[in-house]
This record gives C-alpha cells, sequence and structure tokens, in this order.
C-alpha cells in the first residue's frame, strides 16, 4: 500500500532527525565536541531539508493531479519512469484514478446523449426551467407546440400566449391543467403537468406539454355518437306507434283518398278512434317528457360555491335519506375520517348528487336480503377531498360500465338514464369528476373528487 510506504518514509526521516537532534544535545552539553556539534547540526538540517523537500514534492504532485481533476482535465497521466519507488507508485495509482473518471465522463456523456435524443423523440413537449424563468432545455416537440424555433425564457412565452403564460408561470408542482391555445395552425388544447426537484441547491420545474385536441375530439364525437344513437331510439320508440295509429285512423276515415260519409261511422269507428287518439296522446306526452329530460341535462345551473363542513353535508344527506322510501333490510352507514374537513362547493348541487346515488345504491339493492349502503368522506391519494358511496349490490358488468354516464341509458325498466349524467355534469361545473369501479356481485363504488 502506498499510505504504508509513505508512512515509514516519513517515519524513518523523522527518527533520523529525533537521533541526530540527541546526538547534537550530547556533544554540545556532556561531550562538549564543537567539531561533533557541527557536523550533528548539519545532518539534523539535511535531514529535515529532505524530508520537507519529500513532502512538497508528494503534496505538489497530489495538488497537481487533483487541479487537473477540477479543471476537468482527462489528458493527464504521470509517467512511470519514476525511479523513487514511493513516487513510482503515487503515480500508478494516480493513473488509475484518472482512466475511471475518464471512464465515468464517457458513460455520463454516453447517458446524456441517449436522454437527449429520447427527449428529442418524444411527442411530449419538455421544458426545464429554474424559478427565475431561465429555460434550461426545450425538446423540439415544447417547440412545435408553441410555434417557436428557440426558447430560452419564460417570457418568450408571453409574446406567444398571455393566458398560457399566466397558466404556465403559476402552475404547481404535480398539478394539472388545460389551457386552450390559438396559433397560426388552428387552436389547441394542452394538458400541462409540473413537477419540480433540486439540482446544486437550485430548485427547477419539468414541464410538460400535450396536445390532446385530438383524443378530445374523438372522445366528443363518440359521446355524441352514444347520445345520438339514443335520442333516435327513444324517438323512433315513441314517433312509431304514432305513425302506425295516424296512418290508421286515416284508413277508417278516408276511401280512395276521400273522407268517408258521416252514414258510415260508427259507435266501433268512434270508441276506436278514441282509443287510437289516446295512445297518441300518451306517446305525445312520453316525448315530451323525454325532451323535458334533455332540456334538465343541458342546463345545469351555474354552482353557488361556498366553503362547508362535509359533516355538515352528511348530516343534510342523512335527512334527506330518512325520507326516501326503501326496504328495511338495507342498512346505511355514514363515516368521516376528518371531522374538520372541508369543500369548496354548492352544497344543494352536490347533495343532490348523493342523493342520486343513494337512491341508485337502495334500487340496486332491492333483492338484497343484506343489503350496504356506505358514504365515506375523506382525503385521496393526492390529498383532495373526496366522498364515495359504496355498495354491496350486483354490481355493474364491464360490457356496460363505460355507458353508464351516456344521457338516457338505462338498464331499469322505469328509469330515465340521465341521473348519473347530470350527477357527473355537476361535478365537472365544479371542477371535480365522479368515478366509478364495480366488481361484480360484489361492490360498486362511486366517488366524488373535488
Amino acid at each position: 500500500m502506498i499510505s504504508i510506504k509513505l508512512y515509514y518514509s516519513i517515519l524513518i526521516r523523522v527518527l533520523l532527525i529525533v537521533i541526530l537532534s540527541l546526538l547534537f544535545s550530547f556533544f554540545v552539553f556532556i561531550v562538549k565536541s564543537l567539531h561533533f556539534s557541527f557536523i550533528t547540526a548539519l545532518a539534523v538540517l539535511f535531514v529535515t531539508i529532505n524530508l520537507i523537500s519529500y513532502l512538497n514534492t508528494v503534496n505538489k504532485k497530489i495538488g497537481f493531479f487533483f487541479n487537473s481533476v477540477r479543471n476537468d482535465d482527462s489528458t493527464l497521466s504521470f509517467s512511470m519512469d519514476e525511479k523513487n519507488s514511493i513516487i513510482r507508485d503515487l503515480y500508478s495509482n494516480m493513473n488509475k484514478v484518472n482512466q475511471q473518471i475518464k471512464h465515468l465522463k464517457i458513460e455520463n456523456r454516453n447517458q446524456e446523449q441517449y436522454f437527449r435524443i429520447l427527449l428529442e423523440e418524444l411527442a411530449v413537449g419538455i421544458i426545464t426551467y429554474d424559478k427565475k424563468g431561465f429555460i434550461i432545455h426545450a425538446n423540439s416537440s415544447a417547440k412545435r407546440l408553441l410555434s417557436t424555433d428557440m426558447l430560452f425564457h419564460l417570457q418568450q412565452i408571453d409574446r406567444i400566449d398571455k393566458n398560457l403564460f399566466r397558466e404556465i408561470s403559476s402552475i404547481k408542482p404535480s398539478e394539472r391543467r388545460l389551457v386552450a391555445l390559438k396559433t397560426l395552425q388552428g387552436e389547441t388544447e394542452l394538458s400541462l403537468k409540473a413537477t419540480s426537484f433540486k439540482t446544486n441547491n437550485t430548485e427547477m420545474v419539468i414541464l410538460s406539454i400535450q396536445d390532446i385536441k385530438n383524443e378530445l375530439d374523438e372522445k366528443e364525437i363518440q359521446s355524441w355518437m352514444k347520445l345520438i344513437r339514443v335520442l333516435m331510439h327513444e324517438i323512433m320508440n315513441s314517433i312509431t306507434p304514432i305513425t302506425s295509429l295516424s296512418e290508421s285512423l286515416f284508413a277508417i276515415y278516408s276511401k280512395d283518398g276521400l273522407p268517408v260519409s258521416p252514414e258510415k261511422v260508427n259507435e266501433r269507428t268512434i270508441t276506436s278512434t278514441l282509443q287510437g287518439l289516446n295512445v297518441i296522446k300518451e306517446q305525445g306526452k312520453g316525448l315530451m317528457s323525454f325532451v323535458e329530460s334533455y332540456r334538465k341535462l343541458t342546463r345545469i345551473p351555474d354552482p353557488e360555491k361556498k366553503s362547508f363542513k362535509v359533516a355538515d353535508l352528511l348530516s343534510r344527506v342523512k335527512v334527506l335519506y330518512d325520507s326516501l322510501e326503501k326496504s328495511d333490510t338495507i342498512k346505511l352507514s355514514f363515516s368521516l375520517t376528518n371531522p374538520d374537513l372541508e369543500i369548496t362547493a354548492d352544497q344543494n348541487l352536490i347533495s343532490q348528487v348523493l342523493l342520486n346515488l343513494i337512491k341508485n345504491a337502495i334500487e340496486a339493492n332491492e333483492e338484497n336480503p343484506s343489503g350496504m349502503i356506505r358514504v365515506i368522506a375523506g382525503v385521496d391519494k393526492d390529498y383532495r377531498p373526496e366522498i364515495c358511496v359504496i355498495d354491496n349490490g350486483p354490481g355493474i358488468s364491464e360490457a356496460i360500465l363505460d355507458q353508464i354516464f351516456v344521457p338516457f341509458f338505462t338498464t331499469r325498466e322505469n328509469g330515465s338514464g340521465i341521473g348519473l349524467s347530470i350527477s357527473r355534469q355537476i361535478m365537472r361545473v365544479h371542477g371535480g369528476n365522479l368515478k366509478v369501479r364495480s366488481v361484480p356481485s360484489n361492490e360498486t363504488v362511486f366517488c366524488l373528487n373535488f
């Protein structure tokens, strides 16, 4: 080991200095020989200078090596022709360390190049910037989405779109935002998400920018297609018997395109006519009711948001639940993880959503002798308020799970099919969402996420 060799080399020199110093004292004070005293003094001086020179040489070599490392100079190489075995070993070890540093640098550069290429190939725009707004890196997708060739500072985005700049400047870590951006290519919808991290005591932000307009358009088209199919189905069910009865009544009172004479109208004809008109009236009422349901669906009132305790909301829902018609076999329980939990929303509308979900759970458990409905309020994994309605009914099959929020879709004979649609719309106008998960023959969970 080079440390042991250095140790022994320094120790021998120190021992020589000690021994020579003792001899110098002996010749001065006991023998009182000026000649030998002078010789030992010179020897002490020589060994001391040699020790200092030796330490300086080693320190200079080590200092030179560390300076080259600090200055990122990987070309440095120490000669192995040195006669001194200790210095030669020192050079050998420093060369090995230098080679290791070179290897690590090459690996880091390759890794950096890999990630840089990876970022450039991503369809998602990535921008990295510091707290002062200086952009460290922006990939080509980000520049393309923002319709610019160069990005150095966030202030450049202000010149592209002021609203987008405000959203980016105020976005918080782990937060998601949707922003409409108008460019020369047209309007697009951008999804923003921020993540923060620290490097060299500097807080950095990674912002991902994704164009979701095509996805939104596709979802919108799918929703419209589902709605149109349901509307056509309901309207055709109402119109078909009306058309058929109208043709039958027309055939009774006309012949060869001319009205029949009053003499041919008998009591049976009048009875059939009244029955037909009654059916037409009922079908008309049903169609009007259907149109009224659609009107309700498209006219969700603007929420009057106020801050209130969730405990008060649950107490209110419990009172409303007591007024419902329900089976005695169904049990309802309320659970609140934090009695001080508050949300900012329209209490009337949220009560309506919860009551609607509880009604659905009651209907789902009509034939369940041990029906149980639980209302649990707390926070989700992102520490945002969440209220879940859970029942142990038959559940919802996977085949129709993605259709239950489609307006007018229903599996019940007398259902309107708008309750869940309205409930989800109410949550969306609050900036939240209504989600569902179900395990058939086990449980169904509807969660209000704020």
